[in-house]
């Protein structure tokens, strides 16, 4: 641009300088000479202030060019930063799987807490021997043989012996710290879908369905005994008198489920509008009224023996005093308007609880009050589930293949 700007220029000098007729005096080239001078002075002028604003446009432009990318280095080197910042008690572990994959629970097996598993959606299955800094994917050829993709919900260990249950119905049975599984067959006629196993001592475990069916196996799994001598469907019929809201709204089956250590359940109705509870001896569920005006998102059991709740919208309560009660009070939470879906108690005072976009809050007083961790706060992601091995392995799974590693 500058030099064409010259090249003009210097046209118009010239025909500025070329003389009218070929018959010019000595006062005329006089003048002329000061012209030229002159003009040669101008000229100069005028290529130092074209070259000098040609600079200032391409500098101007290269700045203009460079901006976005200035910024967006600048802005990712903070992240950075940030993140580093953040995940002080929190690091994620990055998964060898699809990023559409939900993970679903996580186990270690007793006395090698190095040896762990971890499940999710689309037939996932992930083994770590580094206690949970690595993982790599583990393939179950008693898995593979039809064309399902199973979701695999539970996995359980009790010493070396390790159950794992899934969607469509699907049984495995280890006895040697998972090194090789088989599989279970399952009758066509089990109520609902496996959602959760526990491995309970020698070639025993109970096992649970979406629809409330409780059963116990002592012998691997080849026989089972219903623990529920009726269907929550059944109960609800002959107890709607009694007025549990929302009874009539069920529609067959759970949405979550959690047991105690001393072998009490409790389970949220699909559509949130009440919760059961069921404790060993109890020929079925007992229902309840919610105790909240909004519906239950979740509920578990304190590591004190009291209850939690999780209501949808972010709400948080606790029952008061220990066991099943249907009295609760709200704590306050920071949540950021998005929901928690899930607490996990690393001691009794200290527990983490965590939910959609990326929420972590932590106590450690019992639950009483909850601060903010900003650990996942760069992750887009839901955190679905809080497990604690101990006091010192703790994980936090989501969508999208997210998995965070306690560091303490």
């Amino acid at each position: 641009m500058a030099k064409n700007l010259l090249q003009v220029s210097e046209q118009l000098l010239m025909l500025k300088l070329k003389p009218p007729s070929s018959t010019i005096t000595h006062q005329q080239k006089q003048k002329q000479k000061q012209i030229q001078i002159q003009s040669c002075l101008n000229r100069r002028q005028f290529i130092s202030q074209t070259n000098m604003a040609a600079s200032s446009v391409s500098i101007s432009l290269l700045l203009r060019v460079l901006e976005p990318e200035v910024a967006a280095a600048a802005a990712k080197s903070q992240q950075r930063e940030d993140e580093e910042d953040s995940l002080s008690d929190w690091e994620r572990v990055y998964l060898p799987i699809d990023p559409g994959v939900v993970l679903l629970d996580i186990a270690f097996v007793p006395g090698d807490f190095n040896h762990g598993f971890v499940l999710g959606t689309r037939q996932t299955i992930l083994e770590t021997k580094d206690g949970g800094n690595t993982w790599l994917p583990r393939s179950i050829p008693s898995a593979e043989d039809e064309d399902f993709n199973y979701r695999f919900n539970s996995i359980s260990f009790k010493g070396k012996e390790g159950w794992i249950v899934g969607k469509p119905a699907i049984l495995l049975y280890t006895s040697d710290a998972g090194d090789t599984w088989e599989r279970i067959p399952l009758s066509s006629q089990l109520p609902g879908d496996m959602v959760y196993i526990k491995a309970t001592g020698e070639k025993s475990a109970e096992m649970v369905t979406d629809q409330g069916a409780i059963y116990v196996t002592s012998n691997r799994g080849y026989n089972w005994r219903a623990a529920v001598q009726e269907t929550v469907s059944a109960t609800l019929n002959r107890t709607v008198s009694s007025g549990i809201s929302g009874a009539s709204y069920y529609t067959g089956t759970f949405n979550t489920v959690n047991r105690s250590p001393d072998g009490r359940y409790v389970a949220v109705s699909s559509r949130g509008n009440f919760y059961l509870t069921w404790e060993p001896g109890q020929p079925f569920w007992q229902p309840h009224n919610r105790a909240v005006a909004r519906r239950i998102q979740n509920m578990g059991w304190r590591a004190d023996g009291g209850l939690w709740l999780l209501v949808r919208g972010g709400g948080l309560y606790l029952s008061k005093g220990t066991g099943v009660t249907e009295e609760f009070e709200e704590v306050s939470v920071q949540s950021r308007g998005f929901g928690i879906l899930d607490i996990g108690y690393r001691s009794e005072e200290e527990a983490w609880a965590a939910g959609g976009s990326g929420i972590l809050l932590r106590t450690t007083n019992g639950g009483k009050t909850w601060t903010r961790d900003k650990a996942a706060d760069n992750i887009a992601a839901n955190l679905y589930s809080v497990k604690f091995i101990d006091d010192r392995k703790g994980f936090v799974l989501g969508n999208d293949g997210v998995l965070l590693r306690y560091l303490g």
